[in-house]
């Protein structure tokens, strides 16, 4: 049985009003480990760190800091792609296996000298650099947000040691290790499914990466604001296709980080799912 870390940051809005207490019945197995920047006194077993400006300063330009700084959520930003970072150290430490993590702030939208989409820094990219300062050389990342990710691709666009598979509104790209996959109005479960196991799945098995990062957003969610017409049933699904892959070509090594979706019922339906899936506990009807 996998271990599995859960990283939770939560600093405003009303997605994850829900959480920790959603995670009830998975926080207290054996294989699981809590990671948590402010609640400390009844799940937090570990704490997590905010992310160290000299690593961020290694992805982002100063004048792009400088801005967000301005914003008045930094601080919030760092413990949001902190816990990215610290996801993919642990599993480098091999404390846990793979790792769900909950951020305050997106991650795609960010890319070396630009933010935006609620999205100031990008941890899947900090993270990558912290690994290959540790000696790791390949990755994969896989977007299952609506959106393209085009932060993700400004800064991994001639990196050849990362595979990009997105999965979003528009083509953008079809090249060796950047993949746009368009996603049409009105797609079925099993379209959307169908479509990650023919476009990721090899991709990623020829690929051969250390580790796999999934950017997973529930935007495309029926009723979401980026309704693509998927139901709640797929994401868990999602899970399966892409905890499977890590399993057979990288130990297992997946991070998998919460990007769009703004429904608070959608989330507390959906991420425990995904969390089992990560932890092979069993399914809750």
């Amino acid at each position: 049985m996998p271990r599995t870390g859960i990283f939770f940051t939560y600093f405003q809005g009303e997605r994850l009003r829900d959480f920790p207490q959603a995670l009830a019945g998975i926080l207290d197995k054996e294989n699981v480990a809590y990671y948590d920047a402010v609640y400390q006194s009844r799940h937090g077993l570990y704490y997590l760190e905010p992310l160290s400006e000299v690593l961020l300063l290694k992805v982002h330009s100063p004048a792009m800091v400088a801005r967000v700084k301005r914003t008045g959520d930094y601080e919030s930003a760092l413990y949001s792609a902190g816990g990215t970072v610290q996801a993919a150290e642990t599993i480098w430490q091999k404390e846990i296996d793979n790792a769900f993590v909950f951020t305050s702030f997106g991650d795609h939208h960010a890319g070396r000298d630009f933010y935006g989409g609620m999205c100031y820094f990008n941890g899947a990219a900090l993270a990558i650099k912290a690994l290959k300062e540790r000696g790791a050389g390949r990755f994969a990342i896989v977007d299952t947000d609506c959106h393209h990710a085009d932060g993700t691709r400004d800064i991994f666009a001639d990196d050849d040691s990362v595979l990009h598979v997105c999965l979003c509104s528009q083509q953008w790209a079809d090249e060796h290790h950047n993949v746009d996959v368009r996603i049409p109005p009105r797609t079925s479960d099993e379209a959307y499914l169908a479509q990650l196991e023919r476009e990721f799945v090899p991709r990623v098995t020829a690929f051969k990466p250390e580790y796999i990062f999934w950017e997973f957003g529930y935007d495309a969610t029926r009723g979401e604001y980026g309704d693509k017409g998927l139901t709640m049933d797929c994401h868990p699904k999602l899970a399966g296709i892409i905890k499977d892959a890590a399993d057979r070509v990288c130990r297992g090594r997946l991070i998998t980080i919460l990007c769009g979706g703004s429904g608070r019922a959608v989330a507390t339906y959906t991420i425990p799912q995904i969390i089992r899936c990560l932890a092979e506990l069993d399914m809750e009807a």
